[in-house]
């Protein structure tokens, strides 16, 4: 519909999009976006940049324990990030 493209374009323009389900290599395709997410969007944020939500739980792959901690590179970017900040 037209009213929910030009919010996804008024997302897109901000750059509020912050992840995107993709390959290993970064690439983004339809084989790797495991919910079928419009335009393959896994994460994003509010105008403000305080918030965010994703549809990955980094938080189940992050533990040895697991055997799963792929999630955990997440969480280690986000600290440099804050820590740098």
């Amino acid at each position: 519909t037209i009213a929910w493209w030009s919010k996804y374009e008024r997302v897109e323009n901000n750059n509020q999009i912050i992840f995107r389900y993709a390959d290993e290599n970064g690439r983004v395709n339809d084989k790797n976006n495991p919910n079928g997410s419009i335009q393959n969007i896994a994460g994003i944020a509010n105008e403000g940049f305080n918030v965010f939500g994703m549809m990955p739980h980094p938080e189940r792959a992050a533990d040895k324990e697991l055997a799963n901690t792929d999630g955990g590179y997440i969480f280690e970017s986000i600290i440099k990030t804050l820590a740098v900040a």
